[in-house]
C-alpha cells in the first residue's frame, strides 16, 4: 500500500540477513525483484544440512584410520540433524560436547557445499584418545596412624573410558594405607540407549576399611585403634531435567562395622559405647536415594545447592530404617579484586542408625582449627563458612576465613553418646589466614586456624572444600 523506497528496502534486506549472522545460521536474501502490480518478492536462501559423515583421524600421523568409537554414539550426541538449517553456533556447541565426553582428543566440523544446491554436507574429523591404561600414585591419608610410614597411601587403577566403542566408563582403583584400605569397581552408562532425557547409569562395588577416629577415636594409651569395614554395592541413575539442575535416583546396600587392630568384630568401643545400631558385629542397611543438585556455571566459585535424602529400607526385620536428609549450599560474590565466598550445611537422621554414621565436626572440611571431628558427633549438625580471598601473584591466592559448627545438641541423641564419652564440646568456631595454589589437581591448600579453645593448627587440602 506504499510506493517502494529502494534505500528502506535496503535497509529491509539488511536486517534479514542481520538476523540470520546473529544465530549463527547460513542464510540471506539471495534474491530481490519487483514485479508487475506492486508485487515485491524476496527470495531467502538457507544452507540445509544434507549429511554427516565422520572420519576418524591418525593422532599421529593426521590421515584417515579405523575409530574404535560407534558412528552411533558419536551422532547421538548431536544436536544438529540432517535437514536443519546450518548453524555454526550450534555446531561449535556440538563439538564442545563431543570433547566433554573425555574420549576425543581433537575434534573439528568442516562444511561442505554439495553441488549448485542450498546444502552442506558435515564432515566431523575426530582423534581418538587412548582410551584405557593402568595408574598409580601415592598420597597422604586423613587417618590417625603410628609407625614410620603413618599417614602413606598407594594407590593402583585401571580405567577403560570406552567400553565397546560407546563411551560406557569403568574404572578399577585399590588404595592401601597404613590402616586404609579401599577397592572400587564402577561401571557408567552416561547416556542409556533409546533415552531422550540423558540418563546416565552407574553400577558401584566397593569394600573399604577406613579409620573410626573421628566418631569413635581416643588419646587413651590403652584405647586401640578401631576401623570401619564397609561392603557396599548399588546402582543410580542420574540426567538433567532442567538446564541448572540434575538429579539422582539409587538403590544402595551397606554392610559395615567395626574391627579392632587385628581385624576382630567389636560391638563396643573403650568407653563401652556401643558401635554397631544393631547390637550385632555388623549393621545391614538398603538406602534409597534421592539427590537434587543445582550448579550456576562448573566454576567452583559460583553459586551450587545440594539437596540429598537417604531411606533405610527394612525389608528384612534386621535392617537398619532411618531417615537422613542433608543440604550444601555455596554462594560467592565479587568485592572489587577480592570475592567473598559463604557456604553452609546441616543435616540430621531421623531412625536408628549406625554411631559411625553419626555427623562429623570440626576439621579441614568443617570447622578449621580443630581436629577431625573434635567439635562434635551428632544426630543433627550445622555448619557455616566465609572466607574472603584475593589474588597475589601468578598462581598463589591469600584467604581470611572464619568457620562455626554446631550438632544442635543432638550428640546425646546418637547411639552410645560417643561424642559425649570423649567430652567433645559439641558447638566450636574457628578463624585464621592460608594460602593457596592453582596446581592440575586443584587448589593446594595451607591454612593457619585459631580455634575458640585457644588452640592452634595447621590444615593442608587439595582441592575444593566440600
Amino acid at each position: 500500500g506504499k510506493i517502494i523506497n529502494i534505500r528502506h528496502l535496503d535497509q529491509v534486506i539488511k536486517s534479514i540477513n542481520g538476523w540470520y549472522q546473529e544465530r549463527g545460521l547460513t542464510g540471506m536474501v539471495s534474491y530481490a525483484e519487483i514485479l508487475s502490480g506492486g508485487i515485491l518478492r524476496l527470495q531467502v536462501s538457507e544452507a540445509e544440512v544434507n549429511n554427516i559423515n565422520i572420519r576418524f583421524l591418525d593422532r599421529r600421523t593426521g590421515e584417515p584410520t579405523i575409530g574404535k568409537t560407534k558412528p552411533e554414539t558419536i551422532l547421538q550426541q548431536l544436536t544438529t540433524k540432517k535437514g536443519q538449517a546450518y548453524n555454526r553456533a550450534q555446531v561449535k556447541r556440538d563439538v564442545e560436547t563431543i570433547l566433554t565426553m573425555g574420549i576425543m582428543e581433537d575434534v573439528t566440523i568442516i562444511p561442505q557445499p554439495v553441488g549448485d544446491s542450498n546444502k552442506v554436507d558435515l564432515v566431523m574429523n575426530l582423534v581418538e584418545r587412548k582410551s584405557g591404561g593402568f595408574s598409580a600414585g601415592g598420597g597422604i591419608s586423613s587417618g590417625i596412624t603410628n609407625g614410620p610410614l603413618s599417614g602413606l597411601i598407594g594407590s593402583f587403577a585401571y580405567s577403560q573410558r570406552n567400553v565397546f566403542g560407546r563411551n560406557k566408563k569403568l574404572n578399577l582403583s585399590l588404595e592401601r594405607g597404613q590402616i586404609d584400605s579401599i577397592f572400587r569397581l564402577n561401571y557408567t552408562d552416561p547416556w542409556i540407549d533409546g533415552d531422550n532425557k540423558r540418563t546416565s547409569r552407574t553400577v558401584m562395588v566397593q569394600n573399604s576399611r577406613t579409620p573410626g577416629t573421628l566418631i569413635h577415636g581416643g588419646e587413651h594409651p590403652d584405647h586401640s585403634p578401631i576401623t570401619i569395614g564397609r561392603v557396599t554395592a548399588g546402582i543410580e541413575y542420574s540426567r538433567p531435567f532442567r538446564p541448572k539442575w540434575s538429579g539422582t535416583l539409587g538403590l544402595i546396600f551397606q554392610h559395615a562395622g567395626a574391627r579392632d587392630d587385628k581385624g576382630n568384630p567389636m560391638i563396643r568401643d573403650f568407653y563401652n559405647s556401643q558401635l554397631t545400631a544393631s547390637g550385632n558385629p555388623y549393621d545391614d542397611t538398603l538406602l534409597a536415594k534421592l539427590e537434587s543438585v543445582y550448579t550456576d556455571s562448573g566454576d567452583q566459585s559460583s553459586t551450587m545447592f545440594v539437596f540429598n535424602v537417604e531411606q533405610g529400607l527394612p525389608i528384612l526385620p534386621e535392617w537398619l530404617s532411618f531417615n537422613r536428609v542433608t543440604a550444601r549450599l555455596r554462594q560467592s560474590y565479587e568485592i572489587g579484586p577480592a570475592r567473598l565466598l559463604l557456604s553452609a550445611s546441616g543435616g540430621h537422621v531421623e531412625g536408628n542408625f549406625s554411631p559411625h554414621e553419626a555427623f562429623a565436626i570440626g576439621g579441614t572440611n568443617s570447622v578449621r582449627g580443630y581436629e577431625e571431628g573434635a567439635v562434635g558427633s551428632g544426630r543433627s549438625y550445622a555448619v557455616g563458612s566465609g572466607e574472603v580471598s584475593c589474588r597475589l601473584f601468578g598462581p598463589l591466592e591469600g584467604v581470611v576465613f572464619g568457620d562455626y559448627g554446631s550438632d544442635l545438641g543432638s550428640g546425646p541423641t546418637v547411639p552410645g553418646d560417643p561424642a559425649g564419652a570423649r567430652g567433645k564440646p559439641g558447638s566450636g568456631y574457628g578463624y585464621g589466614v592460608g594460602i593457596r595454589v592453582d596446581s592440575p589437581l586443584g587448589p593446594l591448600r595451607l591454612e593457619y586456624a585459631f580455634n575458640d579453645k585457644q588452640a592452634r593448627r595447621f590444615h593442608f587440602g587439595v582441592g575444593h572444600r566440600n
